[in-house]
């Protein structure tokens, strides 16, 4: 069975990243994805940690990596995310990569990567989408957003990733209760184990559209 080259995107602890690894190991061959890379936006990423642990290639492709400390300190916000962009691009490139998983990457993608892995990109996003969506919307944000709204339920959400932010087709979500005195920490305990189990069936569901 040809398995599904995939990276992975991270930029903080990497516990959905671990999710994938661990499924990959259990599963072994018969798992419909190989993660053969990991990038970073930060160099400070403890999933960076988590793919050299498991023997994963990992890269950092952050604004400072790929432009120069002067260069990026200059630039705005859009001339930096394609610069990151163009260097995730130039990466999977290199590594032959066939679909591309965002768990929990904070830049938004944009430029040719988006026309080159269309429907080939998901992203989890921690909230039910639409609701919650948009720039500036992520970890403790969202979960801050959700209590501060009085709704009832939250969870997360896998989507195809589009040039809107947390714009594009909703592929899976997962939905836990909103439960009084919850805090974005609470919240996020509740949410966390729905997440790793979205991350793959995402990552499955990306393997099972390639074949």
């Amino acid at each position: 069975m040809s398995r599904l080259k995939t990276a992975v995107l991270v930029s903080g602890g990497g516990t959905n990243l671990q999710a994938l690894i661990d499924f990959q190991t259990e599963k072994g061959e018969s798992c419909p994805y190989e993660i053969v890379c990991v990038i970073s936006d930060t160099k400070k990423a403890y999933a960076l940690e988590r793919a050299s642990n498991a023997g994963i290639p990992s890269a950092v492709c952050s604004p400072f990596a790929v432009m120069g400390e002067e260069k990026a300190k200059a630039s705005d916000r859009d001339t930096k995310r394609l610069a990151v962009s163009n260097a995730v691009l130039e990466k999977c490139r290199d590594f032959k990569v066939q679909a591309i998983v965002q768990a929990g990457w904070l830049t938004v993608l944009c430029g040719d990567i988006l026309r080159e892995y269309e429907g080939k990109i998901i992203n989890l996003h921690p909230a039910l989408l639409p609701k919650f969506g948009g720039v500036g919307m992520w970890g403790h944000h969202v979960h801050e957003a959700v209590l501060a709204s009085g709704e009832k339920e939250s969870g997360c959400t896998i989507h195809l990733v589009s040039a809107e932010c947390d714009g594009g087709k909703i592929l899976i979500q997962k939905k836990v209760p909103v439960l009084p005195g919850d805090t974005p920490d609470s919240l996020y305990e509740r949410i966390a184990p729905e997440e790793h189990k979205a991350i793959v069936e995402g990552t499955c569901l990306l393997a099972e559209s390639a074949e």
